[in-house]
């Protein structure tokens, strides 16, 4: 019985690696995108992805063989202990790459029971090592010598059936994904003769950040070295498409002659910006040729993951009124119906915008929970100025600005600074690393982000010893540390003035 266990464990996992590492093979350039989007270096991808491959082929066809079967479940440990821990990793960071586990045949967004899934493999896996390097152990066609004529041609019968009942789901499988097309081709037909169209429920998680947020700020440099922020997309008061994209993203390319038609043909419509990784060198000939106009560089993945855009391609909608119109579209499709929906006016509407706080004004009675999971109020706060530094763990220039921030710490503000709090997002797991002497609070729902009109990361606004918001928000690791430097008369009153020296 333990023998027959062994053999099926062995045959499941043969057969999981053969079809990941073959659907991975016959579609390389996404699994280098897929590698890109969970962390791996552009220039490390391409190299990685063939490694991946030839690892899962190896280990399918050494599981099979009696005599290499114990290396092979050895090596589904290593790789799905990899795996699972990549997984996690991202999760952890609020992060949701797809998962391209299986190449063209099977592509979504990685969460907990991707991991959970990979879990139980390696369990198996590890049973199969656990079963030692046993030269008798059951053959996967030993067995069959016993078997009588009857046996034999019933095992040959069973065997056509399965395959004929795999094909028959593989074939369900594309009718049902032509009939989705064609319900989608029909909803938009009957939506261009002004029918009312069906609403159908998303069929990918909702990823990004919600409709109606407060854009994350930015400026960026262009391929010759002209800065363009946010209000500069914005200020046609029309909305903006910021487009994410990678030099090396294979459907980023394929993707690009279309942009550069929405570019010229949609002016009317929407701002369209191609926000690209990398230097201007490495985007000017890829992106030149192919007629793309206003193109934006980030250093790395800093203003996408602001807009929690984890992946290439990927775009969202920016409000007149910079809020966020959308939800993130992934893939080359969902972009193409994300532009004719702007291009139609029929961007859901927004929800009622928040009027932030000004200058003078008492800041609201907030309650937080720490990191340690302790009670924290605003309103404890007063009898002493404080800055209130908004935070993401996932903001590439918070992580910048991270090592200035414990040296300041370290050394001690001038004696009439105000105190820190470090208001961040996400979870406590998330911020736990930050290892910081101030306090640091979790913004549940961006409410303080919100009321404070922080839209973005690193940025900050101070308080004054009564409680009153006494500057501006300050956007930037520069203007953070200015802010966090001025000292406030006792008894608050707003006035503020800057440290000498």
């Amino acid at each position: 019985m333990a023998g027959a266990l062994f053999l099926a464990g062995r045959v499941l996992l043969a057969a999981i690696f053969a079809v990941a590492g073959l659907s991975k093979l016959a579609a390389m350039a996404r699994t280098r995108e897929g590698l890109i989007e969970f962390g791996v270096s552009p220039r490390l991808a391409g190299a990685s992805a063939v490694i991946l491959v030839i690892a899962e082929l190896s280990v399918a066809t050494a599981l099979l063989p009696v005599a290499t079967a114990w290396y092979g479940a050895v090596g589904a440990v290593v790789l799905l202990a990899a795996f699972s821990a990549a997984i996690a990793a991202n999760l952890l960071r609020n992060r949701r790459p797809n998962c391209n586990c299986f190449g063209q045949l099977h592509s979504a967004p990685i969460g907990w029971p991707t991991f959970v899934r990979n879990v139980v493999l390696a369990a198996i896996a590890g049973l199969v090592v656990s079963g030692g390097r046993d030269p008798n152990a059951l053959s996967l066609v030993g067995w069959t010598r016993s078997l009588s004529v009857a046996e034999s041609v019933s095992l040959v019968v069973a065997f056509c059936v399965i395959a004929i009942l795999a094909a028959l789901a593989a074939l369900l499988v594309q009718i049902l994904r032509q009939q989705g097309r064609m319900l989608l081709r029909f909803d938009e037909l009957e939506q261009r003769l002004g029918g009312a169209a069906p609403t159908f429920e998303p069929a990918v998680p909702l990823v990004g950040l919600p409709p109606g947020t407060p854009a994350p700020a930015f400026a960026l440099p262009g391929l010759e070295g002209e800065s363009t922020s946010l209000e500069g997309l914005l200020q046609e008061n029309k909305p903006a498409l910021l487009l994410f994209s990678n030099p090396d993203c294979g459907p980023c390319q394929t993707l690009l002659p279309e942009v550069a038609g929405w570019q010229r043909d949609l002016g009317d419509h929407v701002k369209i910006a191609l926000i690209a990784e990398g230097s201007a060198d490495a985007n000017r000939s890829k992106v030149a040729s192919r007629g793309v106009k206003l193109v934006l560089l980030q250093r790395e993945r800093e203003v996408a993951e602001q807009y929690q855009a984890y992946g290439t391609p990927a775009a969202v909608a920016i409000a007149p009124d910079g809020r966020v119109a959308s939800h993130v579209a992934q893939g080359g499709e969902a972009i193409r119906n994300l532009v004719l929906t702007i291009q139609a006016g029929e961007l859901p509407p927004l929800p009622a915008q928040v009027e932030t706080l000004r200058v003078g004004e008492p800041a609201p009675e907030l309650t937080f929970k720490t990191v340690a999971g302790e009670e924290f109020a605003l309103s404890g706060l007063r009898g002493t100025a404080t800055l209130l530094l908004f935070w993401n763990q996932g903001c590439g220039f918070c992580q910048q600005m991270l090592p200035d921030l414990k040296a300041w710490e370290a050394t001690g503000p001038p004696p009439a600074a105000p105190r820190l709090v470090v208001v961040s997002s996400g979870s406590a797991a998330d911020n736990s690393t930050l290892n910081l002497q101030s306090a640091v609070v979790l913004d549940e729902g961006s409410r303080a982000a919100q009321a404070f009109g922080a839209t973005g990361t690193p940025m900050a606004v101070l308080l004054d010893g009564e409680g009153r918001v006494a500057s501006q928000v300050a956007a930037g690791a520069q203007e953070v540390f200015a802010l966090a430097n001025r000292e406030v008369p006792p008894g608050g009153n707003g006035r503020v003035t800057a440290t000498v020296g």
